[in-house]
């Protein structure tokens, strides 16, 4: 029988298409979504799901897990893991009267919740009704939104209405509040209702990733202005001809360690948010929504509110590439000035070197002229000496003639000497 080899991520990558599958949500129904941004520790998390299972009774959920689905009676549980948040949805089935006032968090232990890791980022309540029941969009802003102007629109090809305010509305849990959705099935069905629900909480949660960059953006602004003067007052001291160049390249270095500090600070979040405002904008699409009279529907809220907040944030990447460039071209042009100086310099001290050098050789070859005479001298006297003692000595011999005949060729003898040294120590 022929084995085949499967490949080690087989199993995980066809797995990874049924990841995080979609609830099924028959109608009515109340919904709350917690997204908790937590600092890349999903230990914690997992503990925290973990203990919820068992005071629920409810299966526990494998410890390498990044999704979570499991029933307790008429409430469901569901909780995924990301990069850096966990959301949980919480899922009460069954007809009620205020669907804010007893949300499906009364149902979950309130130790368990006071001891939730991570800081809440999204808080929502979403209640799921049967489109025949429901009010008129002016009788659910005043009786559910407080009479505020809502956001809405059909979605699911027309077989459903999704309605919000995108405010935070009072709730004894959360001090900042809850938002509030209002989603009508008149045809969608469990299936398509579980699917809508869900991209409605994505948006808004990948809403809110999306603008955590912005209060960044905002800072950086300033900082970037400030760092705009200060390079253009640089920028003028180096066209004054008795600018410090070495005092103007250590400026320039300090600011460009401050402007890459700045795209250190703002390089992930920023590009965080351009993934997640591409996914506000996919789920969005994927309401496949329809506009109701008069009322606004998500996407071009959406477009019309984060547009300007993204924008932003391109600014100040575009901002800050253009700010290093500037500073890498007045770094390079006052580098290379700085160097041509300190050329010139050696230039110069090479030729003054070249004229000691020969200074030195004039002079060396002054006493050598005149060691040579003083050689020549002491050489010859010695040799007169010797000349009186061998006549005195009875050999017959003119001192006086042998000694000036002896002169130059001493002299020949020592200035020969004295070069062959010379010569020997220069190699």
């Amino acid at each position: 029988m022929l084995t085949l080899t499967p490949h080690p991520l087989r199993r995980v990558l066809n797995d990874e298409a049924h990841a995080r599958p979609y609830a099924s949500i028959p109608s009515p129904a109340r919904l709350t979504s917690l997204t908790l941004y937590y600092d890349y520790d999903d230990a914690s998390q997992r503990e925290a799901l973990a203990e919820l299972a068992q005071m629920l009774a409810l299966p526990a959920p494998l410890g390498h897990a990044a999704h979570y689905t499991a029933n307790a009676g008429d409430l469901t549980v569901r909780w995924s893991l990301h990069a850096e948040f966990a959301r949980y949805t919480f899922i009460l089935s069954g007809d009620f009267s205020e669907p804010f006032d007893r949300t499906a968090l009364d149902r979950l232990p309130s130790s368990w919740l006071d001891r939730l890791p991570g800081t809440v980022l999204v808080a929502l309540h979403a209640v799921l009704l049967k489109g025949a029941s429901a009010s008129t969009p002016d009788e659910i802003a005043a009786r559910w939104f407080g009479g505020g102007e809502l956001i809405g629109s059909r979605i699911g090809d027309g077989n459903g209405i999704a309605y919000t305010d995108l405010q935070l509305h009072p709730d004894p849990r959360l001090p900042e509040g809850f938002s509030r959705y209002v989603v009508l099935d008149e045809e969608m069905g469990p299936n398509q209702s579980g699917r809508m629900l869900q991209r409605l909480f994505e948006i808004e949660t990948y809403r809110m990733l999306a603008l955590l960059a912005l209060p960044i953006a905002k800072e950086q602004m300033r900082e970037l202005d400030r760092l705009d003067v200060v390079l253009r007052s640089l920028t003028e001291r180096m066209g004054k001809p008795d600018s410090r160049d070495a005092q103007l390249l250590t400026e320039l270095e300090d600011l460009s360690t401050r402007a890459e500090q700045l795209i250190s600070e703002s390089q992930y979040r920023i590009s965080a948010t351009r993934a997640y405002y591409s996914l506000v904008e996919r789920r969005i699409g994927e309401l496949r929504e329809s506009r109701l009279p008069g009322m606004q529907p998500f996407h071009e809220f959406m477009e019309r509110r984060m547009a300007p907040a993204m924008g932003t944030c391109d600014t100040v990447v575009k901002r800050q590439d253009r700010l290093t460039d500037r500073l890498q071209r007045s770094t390079a042009l006052l580098r290379t000035r700085v160097e041509v100086l300190h050329e010139e310099q050696n230039r110069a001290l090479l030729a003054s070197m070249d004229r000691r050098a020969a200074m030195q050789l004039r002079l060396q070859e002054t006493v050598e002229g005149l060691s040579v005479g003083v050689l020549t001298y002491y050489i010859v006297s010695l040799l007169s000496y010797l000349l009186k003692a061998i006549k005195a000595a009875g050999v017959h011999l003119n001192t006086e003639l042998a000694t000036g005949i002896a002169i130059p060729i001493v002299a020949a003898a020592v200035w020969y000497g004295v070069r062959k040294v010379r010569d020997g120590l220069g190699h």
